[in-house]
């Protein structure tokens, strides 16, 4: 009897943590991507497009370029279907700080929001429609104290491949007079 109700207060005491657990938000997600609009582009053209992330108030993640080589830079990484292309990807630079843990080294980091700027092209041959890209943002963030794991951060946005609304100019065609001969 005695192990019948150890058993059953233990079970009890795992399902309520599980509860507990599931009421908290993830710790282990430190950065947040701000969901976007569909993005528009005409066939043979660029759009420029900023991604918006976010990391947690208290943490910081490292630069693109970070200030010592053993640091894990943060990178956005594409994956991309054969009709859109993403195009000069600029991360903004990084602020330099320094931490308790060490205040003689300084660091370049990204804190609050961060926006990453590129290009969205659709080559002129590029089908109509509307295309799902997937990227991922790997990063590594620290607080004040200690840095955790590397993370990746699943993104996924849609690209429309179409008309812009705006037709370009036809060429008309050149007339000759009938009052000009050539010879």
């Amino acid at each position: 009897m005695k192990k019948t109700i150890t058993a059953f207060l233990g079970l009890l005491l795992f399902i309520g943590s599980g509860l507990v657990a599931a009421q908290q938000p993830d710790p282990a997600q430190r950065v947040t991507f701000e969901p976007m609009s569909t993005i528009h582009v005409a066939p043979g053209k660029a759009t420029p497009v900023q991604f918006i992330f976010r990391v947690k108030p208290g943490l910081h993640i490292n630069s693109n370029k970070p200030s010592a080589p053993e640091l894990i830079p943060t990178v956005l990484h594409f994956s991309l279907p054969g009709d859109v292309v993403i195009g000069r990807v600029v991360y903004p630079p990084g602020q330099i700080t320094s931490f308790p843990f060490d205040p003689t080294q300084k660091l370049s980091v990204y804190s609050g929001d961060v926006a990453i700027k590129a290009r969205v092209v659709a080559p002129g041959s590029a089908a109509i429609g509307t295309y799902t890209i997937h990227a991922n943002l790997r990063y590594q963030a620290c607080d004040n104290n200690a840095c955790y794991p590397p993370k990746t951060l699943p993104v996924t946005f849609n690209v429309s491949v179409g008309s812009s609304g705006h037709r370009a100019p036809r060429a008309r065609p050149t007339r000759t007079s009938p009052h000009i001969h050539s010879n």
